[in-house]
This record gives C-alpha cells, sequence and structure tokens, in this order.
C-alpha cells in the first residue's frame, strides 16, 4: 500500500542499540498507539499492511523490527524457505531482548508527537506469545493476541497481567493444541479483564491473507473484536 503518511522510526533500545519500526499515521495525523508485533516472517508487507489497516482506523500504528539483532529488515515470504528461515530467526531470537525491545518502543510511543492516548499491543503467531508478554512486561495498557505459541508454557505471567487483554487462537491449529488453548482458558477464567476467544473451523494463521490457512469471514470477525477491544481500552 502506498500511504504519504508512513515511515520507518529509529528507536532507541535499552542496550544502546537501535531498531527501526515502521510507523503509519491515522487520517488524522494523531490518536493512540498500538504495537503491532511481527510473526516470524518479519515487518514484511503483510505486517506492514496490516498496520495501515489499524492507522485507518485511528491509530498511530508501530511495527517495531525484532529480528534487529540478527538480520535487520528481513521480509520473509509464505513459502517452504520464508518458513524455514523464520523458524531459525526465532530459534535465535532472545526472548527477554525481545520484550525489551517491545518495552523502548512503548516509551518512544509514549513520547511520538502524534501519540495522543495510550499504548496497546497486536501480536499474530510469535508475535501473539510478545503480545502477551508485553501485557505483563512492557508496560502497555492493553493488549490483544493472535494464535500466541507457547503462552501456555507462561502462564505463570498471569498475575502479572493487569491489563485488559483478548486473546484468540484457532480452534484447529496445527502448532497449538487444543490443550493448550484449554489451560490459558483455565488460567484466565474469572479474570474480568480478560477474554479468550476460540474461532471453529480455523488453522493457524487465519488472519494473513498471504497464508493458505487464511480465512476472511473468521480474519473479519476477530479484528472486529480487536477493534472492539482497542476501542474500549484505548481512547
Amino acid at each position: 500500500m502506498s500511504n504519504s503518511k508512513t515511515n520507518w522510526l529509529a528507536i532507541p533500545t535499552h542496550d544502546g542499540k537501535s531498531m527501526d519500526a515502521y510507523v503509519a499515521l491515522p487520517p488524522t495525523g494523531s490518536g493512540p498507539a498500538v504495537v503491532i508485533i511481527q510473526e516470524i516472517f518479519g515487518v514484511n508487507e503483510h505486517i506492514r499492511a496490516v498496520a495501515d489497516q489499524y492507522a485507518a482506523d485511528g491509530f498511530v500504528a508501530i511495527a517495531p523490527d525484532l529480528f534487529h539483532r540478527t538480520q535487520a529488515h528481513i521480509e520473509l515470504a509464505y513459502d517452504q524457505e520464508g518458513f524455514q528461515k523464520g523458524l531459525d530467526l526465532l530459534g535465535g531470537l532472545n526472548f527477554d531482548l525481545a520484550v525489551a525491545d517491545l518495552a523502548s518502543t512503548v516509551k518512544a510511543a509514549r513520547g511520538h508527537s502524534a501519540v495522543t492516548g495510550k499504548v496497546g499491543s497486536v501480536g499474530f503467531c510469535m508475535g501473539g506469545l510478545l503480545s502477551y508478554l508485553a501485557a505483563a512486561k512492557a508496560g502497555v495498557d492493553s493488549a490483544v493476541c493472535y494464535y500466541g505459541g507457547g503462552i501456555h508454557t507462561q502462564l505463570d505471567l498471569v498475575k502479572d497481567i493487569r491489563v485488559p487483554i483478548l486473546l484468540q487462537f484457532a480452534a484447529k491449529d496445527g502448532f497449538i493444541p487444543p490443550e493448550a488453548i484449554a489451560a490459558v482458558q483455565t488460567a484466565f477464567a474469572g479474570k474480568a479483564q480478560a477474554e479468550v476467544v476460540v474461532h471453529p473451523n480455523v488453522d493457524h494463521g487465519f488472519n494473513c491473507w498471504r497464508r493458505p490457512s487464511w480465512d476472511a469471514g473468521t480474519a473479519v470477525r476477530a479484528r472486529g473484536l480487536s477493534l472492539s477491544h482497542l476501542g474500549k481500552t484505548l481512547f
């Protein structure tokens, strides 16, 4: 998408490095911020388009390049080669540093001249797990997690999540088994600020129109839930 209100922003990290982030501004030029957290395929065309979507809805969308410590500005395709390279990058990712980078992104968002409200996060796949971690550790005001693999292994952090959070899963996820989703549901049961939604008859990656598992109807419904959640908690 061509958008005159997009650019790349250099964000200082906690350890003296610099991380680039794709920024898309809303039509009005200002609004609350949403940190868009990438899949294993980098801040690629799809993630930038997602950021543009949220910008069109009134948010300052910021997508940090979380692989910058290994291979900055990498963009992978949704094919076998891209998938394998993405898995290699995921395997080498230091999640503690990634969460610190998200905290740096939140700090930069709060200081950005276009950001007039709170700061939330929306993450997909690897980014879904990181959005969950951001809710616990990176200082966001609200979080949305799409099919975050590995959340069920870090449920000890549920006690640290005091902000509104929406977790969306696929009932037929080939990477996240039903028992893992059930564990997340149990951990968040009774917590008023949390909602766990399991979308029937779809697989991992249902939101991405570049993937074979994309399901348009579910993607639209999930996006509606995400916008409702963020609209209630960030404005």
